[in-house]
């Protein structure tokens, strides 16, 4: 028996798998009482997208967490999967676009509640999604590869709301709503862009385990056990761009901790030689680096403090000094010169 094979079969036994027809009754909205099925799919996802909404927008885990556990996206999205190895026509499609349509218009809803100036990346339920890296995708694809295993085995259903919190489907659909209602395009663009991932990964390793599972044999396609070519090339396409907004953004956010962290440091050499001066903090703005600091008397010479960033961060960087008493010092440019 070749290796793949092996390990196929001590991670989901052949005794412990469920049948087609049984993956099929739960992934299928359309197929056995379809009525009862679209109806539970469709108030279960307004609700979850009103649940997401508020915790977004109060800023509550545990209420988005809530959210997430009873969110049904996840069965069209496995349905797609399904039908994919299969090479089946199936509504799963046209369920999670309209479904993620109806996310979008809720979140955009409810942002008619949030003040015209209100800071949205204040919100860490917000800040956390609209920046997301290849971590993110890792972690989908892991989750998503979790979830396709506990639907096809008879035994690990119970890990299927753990799948639910990991993968997260509804509430960056909430935040692109909220955003886009705030027209704050970029942010909205950010938490998209981590959805699409999400629903890519879960539907990548969704025809990864069933076809391992031998379900494309119910198709009967003479290449019985291979997913078809043409699903993985496409899903390679749409992964090759999800990853290039992801891998950028993730050498940005490494740049940025290391340019902080270089910053903070400059910061706290320039203040050696003020006794009880310190650095409370120091984060990036608009392009701009704003060094936050605690001092009973008064501040060493800008200049100094542009000269020590010299070779640490990039010329051209704004820094910005902010006193605890509120007093704001344009320091200048590094490489470039301070304030006068």
């Amino acid at each position: 028996m070749p290796m793949t094979g092996r390990l196929r079969d001590r991670v989901l036994p052949e005794h412990k798998r469920r049948s087609l027809e049984d993956l099929q009754e739960d992934l299928d909205l359309s197929s056995g009482d379809s009525r009862a099925k679209q109806s539970a799919f469709w108030t279960m996802l307004t609700l979850s997208s009103v649940i997401a909404a508020c915790g977004i927008l109060t800023d509550s885990t545990a209420t988005v967490i809530g959210a997430m556990i009873i969110a049904p996206l996840s069965t069209p999205i496995m349905g797609i999967a399904l039908g994919a190895v299969q090479r089946r026509r199936s509504t799963a499609l046209a369920f999670v676009t309209l479904g993620g349509l109806l996310v979008l218009l809720i979140g955009a809803a409810a942002s008619l509640v949030v003040p015209p100036a209100y800071d949205l990346l204040s919100d860490s339920q917000i800040a956390g999604r609209t920046s997301p890296g290849l971590l993110d995708l890792i972690a989908a694809l892991a989750t998503g590869f979790a979830g396709a295993v506990a639907l096809s085995r008879k035994d690990v259903a119970a890990v299927l709301p753990g799948v639910a919190i990991a993968i997260s489907l509804v509430p960056p659909l909430v935040v692109t709503g909220v955003c886009a209602g705030q027209a704050s395009w970029w942010l909205a663009l950010g938490a998209l862009v981590l959805f699409v991932s999400n629903l890519l990964a879960m539907v990548f390793a969704g025809m990864v385990v069933f076809a391992a599972l031998g379900y494309t044999r119910a198709a009967g396609h003479p290449a019985r056990g291979r997913a078809p070519r043409r699903a993985y090339v496409m899903l390679g396409l749409l992964f090759t761009a999800v990853l290039l907004p992801l891998g950028a953004n993730t050498v940005t956010t490494v740049l940025l901790n290391a340019w902080t962290s270089r910053t903070w440091t400059a910061a706290e050499r320039w203040l050696a030689a003020s006794p009880g001066a310190a650095v409370t903090g120091v984060d990036a703005q608009s392009r701009t680096f704003y060094v936050h600091v605690r001092s009973p008397g008064a501040l060493p010479p800008i200049a100094d403090l542009l000269d020590d960033l010299e070779g640490q961060v990039p010329d051209g960087l704004p820094i910005v000094v902010d006193a605890t008493r509120g007093q704001q010092i344009v320091a200048g440019k590094v490489g470039v010169g301070s304030a006068t």
